[in-house]
């Protein structure tokens, strides 16, 4: 299945005049149909015939996801615009997040022997439309010297904008604290070595903290770059990271009625490789805790640790869609079986770091459990509902999720505290990086 880009001037009902309008967001067809940009995802080929999933942007910004396919023959522009307007239907232009001067920001890369990955990653940062950043590559318990051997040659140029940091200890939940101490940002971003940034992300991402004090964490969108293989299209049938195009902010003082787990549901807000931090407010609550995430026996959980962990410290949560990261997914059967047990184990290990780390929070956990393991049960064993404009639209026969996943995911959940505590042991008495410099 092809990943696609697709800027409108307007989305009105079929049937409404649209105007054509300058193309302002780069190449692409300008005809009747209103499209200001029809693009490929990273690194794709030009939209042809075939299936596609495509990003609907509504001059620049994005407000939706549809999938269609493109006849032999027919305009690509054409088909996919009038496929937009009848599956989206009229959306007024968004709002841009209110802001004053965006502050100086560290984006931080985590990653272990991956150096081609990166390499993409980090020239999507590089090209940032954010006015003031850096950037912190982390390489977590390295066995070669690839990763610095790719810093220090290809961004020699850049060492003004691209650090390497060593950390020894395994685990991501560590190598992002590393990089809170290597950093110099009153904002601390954080993305993963396999996503290409879209070039508006960071000062999307970094806007709210500008324009709202109480905000400690910014979360994003997060779309699949590829579309190619079976598994990758199963995990995004069936929610992938996407956390839809309605901007949100979650205020600990002003609980959401739509949401009875509050703030337990860490899930809701967004994931590890597209959020970001007021940097005095994440060091305030220890940063991650290093026994959880990937690379230890938790498994995951650190950055749902991180985002319970500043909302019970008092601070706003808020989620933006115009910050958008496409990200690699897995692309092999195995891989998502990994991932259906590490979320499981995830989930689980970060629930057992809060309450060993914050017991006053137990009381609140225990009333809402009940209901919270109706839902995780509910989440593992029928992955439906959701927006149209994923492929198989959220579980349909057509990519039904495996029973054999969801089993693999009730079997992490048991083992995540477990995992937890065998982690939390390796890590006994480290300190926190930024504590001791």
């Amino acid at each position: 299945m092809q990943v696609a880009e697709l800027d409108l001037d307007a989305l009105a009902p079929p049937g409404t005049d649209t105007t054509d309008a300058a193309d302002t967001t780069g190449p692409g067809p300008r005809s009747g149909h209103g499209v200001l940009a029809l693009r490929p995802g990273p690194g794709g080929a030009p939209v042809g015939p075939g299936d596609v999933f495509v990003l609907v942007r509504h001059r620049g910004r994005p407000v939706g996801t549809v999938t269609g396919t493109v006849p032999e023959g027919a305009d690509p522009a054409g088909t996919l615009a009038a496929l937009a307007r009848e599956r989206l239907g009229p959306v007024p232009a968004p709002e841009p997040e209110p802001h004053g001067d965006l502050p100086r920001t560290s984006v931080v890369v985590a990653t272990r022997e991956r150096a081609d990955l990166l390499a993409r990653a980090l020239d999507s940062l590089l090209a940032q439309d954010h006015p003031d950043f850096g950037i912190v590559v982390v390489d977590n318990a390295p066995v070669t010297g690839a990763t610095r051997e790719l810093v220090e040659r290809k961004y020699s140029d850049r060492s003004d904008r691209v650090r390497y940091v060593h950390e020894p200890v395994p685990g991501l939940a560590v190598a992002h604290n590393r990089g809170v101490a290597a950093a110099d940002g009153a904002v601390i971003a954080f993305t993963d070595d396999d996503v290409v940034a879209d070039p508006h992300w960071l000062t999307a991402l970094t806007a709210p903290f500008a324009g709202d004090p109480r905000i400690g964490c910014v979360t994003g969108l997060i779309l699949p770059a590829r579309l190619g293989t079976p598994a990758q299209i199963l995990l995004e049938s069936h929610g992938g990271f996407a956390k839809g195009f309605a901007p949100r902010t979650y205020d600990p003082a002003r609980p959401p009625a739509d949401e009875p787990l509050f703030p337990f549901t860490a899930g809701r807000f967004g994931s590890g490789a597209n959020m970001a931090f007021r940097t005095r407010a994440l060091k305030a609550v220890g940063g991650f805790d290093p026994a959880t995430g990937t690379g230890t026996a938790a498994r995951g959980g650190d950055d749902l640790y991180a985002f319970v962990r500043i909302l019970a410290d008092g601070h706003r949560l808020r989620y933006t869609p115009d910050a958008l990261v496409w990200h690699h997914h897995r692309e092999t059967p195995q891989d998502l079986r990994n991932q259906a047990y590490g979320y499981g184990a995830g989930l689980t290990a970060y629930l057992t770091a809060l309450i060993t780390r914050r017991p006053d929070l137990l009381p609140a956990l225990l009333a809402r459990l009940p209901r919270g393991l109706a839902h995780a049960r509910a989440m593992t064993a029928h992955r439906d509902g959701g927006p149209d404009g994923v492929p198989g639209e959220h579980g349909t026969d057509s990519h039904p999720w495996p029973r054999s996943l969801s089993r693999l995911e009730r079997r992490g959940m048991l083992a995540g505290p477990i995992g937890y505590a065998k982690a939390r042991r390796r890590v006994r008495g480290l300190p926190l990086p930024w504590e001791n410099r």
